[in-house]
């Protein structure tokens, strides 16, 4: 069965880093488009960056400069390296597999960004 399996987060003061990982099985991983969303209590769910087939990569206004998604595909996992974080990164991260009508979701990771 298909199955997305982050790791990484943790606890980190404002400043540091952190990389999440995304492992995955069961899909043909190289033709995924791989996301990485968070999620705070009570609101929408945001999508943080985004990654092509091709290695075409998007990131939210917020994240940009700091965070870079990145993929092996040798190893069928999306990473997310994370710099420079600030209080408002705190949040469950959820990894997304994407290819036309079809999509998985891993489990989410927390983040907490405090000092």
């Amino acid at each position: 069965q298909v199955q997305l399996v982050e790791s990484g987060g943790g606890l980190v003061q404002p400043g540091g880093s952190l990389r999440l990982s995304c492992a995955t099985s069961g899909i043909i991983f190289g033709i995924y488009t791989m996301e990485w969303y968070r999620q705070t209590p009570g609101k929408q769910r945001e999508l943080v960056a985004s990654i092509t087939s091709g290695g075409s990569t998007n990131y939210a206004d917020s994240v940009k400069g700091r965070f870079t998604i990145s993929r092996d595909n040798a190893k069928n996992t999306v990473y997310l390296q994370m710099n420079s974080l600030k209080p408002e990164d705190t949040a469950v991260y959820y990894c997304k597999a994407l290819w036309l009508g079809t999509h998985y979701w891993g489990q989410g990771t927390q983040v907490t960004v405090s000092s």
